[in-house]
C-alpha cells in the first residue's frame, strides 16, 4: 500500500516580545501569510492528509490549523503531540510508527533542527543544509503498516518552500 509522509516546519515566527518563552511564540505577518499559500500548494499537487499531527508550541499550531484551513481539514481532527517540540529525527519515527494502519497520507508540523536532521534520513538521495520556515519534504513508501516506517525504503518525491518559484 503506498503511504505518503510530509513533513512540514512551522511558519515564520515572531520575535516581537523579547520577555516571551520560545514555546509561546506566535507567527509573524510572513507566518500568517506563508501557512496558507503552502496548504494551497498541497492542495494544487493533490497531497490531502487523512491527518495532521503537529507539536503544541503556538507557531506549529498556528501553522497545521492556517494549512487545515487551506486544504479544508478539519482543524479539530489535529493530533497534538507534545514530544515534536525540538524533537530529534528518532522521535519522528517513534511518532510515524504509532499511526494508525487506515491512514494514507499524513503531514507533520514541527520544528528545526529536528526536522531538517529526520529529512535528511528520509533517502539516501535527498539532502539538505536548513528546512525553511514553512517549508516542507513528502516522501512516499509502500508499506502495509506505519509500523514498518523505519525499515521501508522511501523515495522523496517534493521539497517546497514559500520563496521556491512554482
Amino acid at each position: 500500500m503506498q503511504r505518503t509522509l510530509v513533513m512540514i516546519r512551522h511558519a515564520k515566527s515572531s520575535w516581537a516580545n523579547p520577555l516571551q518563552s520560545d514555546f509561546e511564540r506566535p507567527l509573524n505577518d510572513r507566518g500568517e501569510h506563508d501557512a496558507p499559500m503552502m496548504g494551497e500548494r498541497l492542495k494544487k499537487l493533490d497531497l490531502i492528509p487523512d491527518l495532521i499531527i503537529a507539536s503544541t508550541a503556538k507557531r506549529a499550531m498556528q501553522t497545521a490549523k492556517k494549512i487545515a484551513a487551506a486544504i479544508g481539514y478539519d482543524s479539530d481532527k489535529i493530533q497534538w503531540v507534545d514530544k515534536l517540540y525540538h524533537c530529534i529525527p528518532s522521535v519522528f519515527e517513534e511518532v510515524i510508527e504509532e499511526i494508525e494502519d487506515d491512514i494514507n497520507t499524513v503531514f507533520i508540523v514541527a520544528h528545526n533542527p529536528g526536522i531538517s536532521a529526520f529529512a535528511n534520513q528520509l533517502s539516501p538521495l535527498f539532502s539538505i543544509d536548513h528546512m525553511p520556515t514553512c517549508g516542507l519534504v513528502a516522501a512516499r513508501m509502500d508499506m502495509e503498516h506505519w509500523s514498518d516506517f523505519s525499515i521501508t525504503e522511501r523515495k522523496v518525491i517534493l521539497f517546497e518552500y514559500p520563496k521556491k518559484q512554482a
